[in-house]
């Protein structure tokens, strides 16, 4: 690895170093880094768990368990300067011990992780956040034999990669990363490269991956709720087209539980929210920079007082810090499965979305000019 220097259009080479010979360790450093960046495995994971040993009758301990964006177990074992030999059976023991978890054991977990490492968030509600679905009812976890293994090291021994292989090739789904750290004068680096598989062989897994959660998603529970709102974003925007709201007249239906809709902010969509429990107004900052992302909140959040004024209401303002997306929504409960309340929910979407829009669009124009100035 290089380090290019503009000014002399020059290359200078790192310095290759050992987490040992900088005194790094296994659990206080590299354990630490992944359970707080676990994106550098190149995917999103949610970390529930730390050294986690609540298998029956045995006081074995893995280092990092996470949940894919699919629901699906993942053991992570981190390695520093050398795998061992033992680093595949170990995982598979590990990924045995898990594949017996149910739903409700996984949050346990999770609730214990947060209550110790985090604030003590509702783990029922980040897992419904992360996966993408509006409670927890819908999120099935575990699925299967679906659960994952993730190696981490520094250096990667034949026995261990000639069997990690021979495990892809039958169905086992296991990733190898390789990480080197790398030190120039008082500055260290750190590269986290997937040798196994490789990344082409990835993204063949990715498609196969993808198939499989549609055919999961077509079980007959989820068909049902698909079409049940289909039907209700069918009635919601019949009733919006009569309105004096302009936002969603070109939007079709959805089977989702949201329907959004452009601000004139670039990722920043105006979104209504309907799901078994509750329906919401919300407007949400999902650009691909989170500095973007808590740039327009805060520009906004200054001008809370104004906002409510003219929303009429309280509104709840999530800058979700350890987060790439921020959100300031209005929320009511409803029982949205039945049918008879649909009217009552739409009318209260078609009075509060105006609303909201009107209380936050006058600010919209100079948060762009700021946001080109970030660029």
């Amino acid at each position: 690895m290089y380090k290019i220097d503009k000014s002399s259009n020059r290359i200078s080479q790192l310095e290759v170093k050992r987490f040992s010979d900088l005194g790094f360790t296994e659990r206080n450093h590299l354990q630490e880094w992944l359970a707080n960046e676990p994106d550098a495995l190149g995917e999103e994971l949610l970390i529930i768990q730390k050294e986690f040993n609540g298998f029956d009758d045995t006081r074995e301990r893995l280092d990092l368990l996470a949940l894919d964006k699919d629901g699906n177990l993942v053991v992570i074992e981190n390695k520093l300067d050398d795998t061992g030999r033992d680093v595949v059976w170990q995982a598979l023991k590990y990924a045995s011990y898990c594949s017996n978890l149910t739903k409700s054991q996984i949050l346990d977990i999770y609730q214990a992780y947060l209550h110790r490492h985090s604030d003590g968030a509702s783990a029922q509600e980040m897992i419904c956040e992360f996966l993408e679905l509006p409670d927890i009812e819908e999120v099935v976890l575990n699925s299967g034999s679906r659960q994952r293994i993730i190696f981490v090291a520094a250096q990667f021994r034949k026995e261990v990669t000639s069997t990690a292989l021979w495990l892809i090739s039958n169905g086992i789904q296991l990733q190898c990363f390789k990480v080197t750290p790398f030190q120039m004068d008082d500055q260290l680096f750190l590269n986290v490269e997937q040798i196994i598989p490789t990344p082409e062989a990835k993204e063949l897994m990715i498609g196969i991956s993808a198939k499989q959660a549609e055919e999961k998603n077509t079980e007959v529970e989820l068909k049902n709720r698909h079409k049940l709102r289909r039907a209700f974003w069918e009635m919601a925007l019949e009733a919006f087209r009569d309105s004096d709201c302009e936002l969603y007249e070109n939007i079709s239906p959805s089977k989702d539980h949201w329907l959004s809709a452009g601000s004139g902010l670039s990722a920043c969509p105006f979104n209504l929210i309907f799901s078994k429990k509750e329906a919401r107004v919300e407007f949400s900052m999902q650009r691909s920079e989170a500095v973007k992302n808590k740039y327009i909140y805060d520009a906004l959040y200054q001008k809370k007082a104004e906002i409510e004024q003219v929303f009429g209401a309280r509104l709840e303002w999530l800058r979700l810090d350890n987060k790439k997306a921020s959100r300031i929504q209005f929320a009511k409960e409803f029982d949205g499965y039945n049918k008879d309340h649909w009217p009552v929910i739409i009318n209260w979407m078609i009075q509060k979305m105006p609303e909201l829009e009107k209380a936050l669009r006058p600010y919209f124009n100079e948060i762009n000019q700021g946001l080109k100035k970030l660029n």
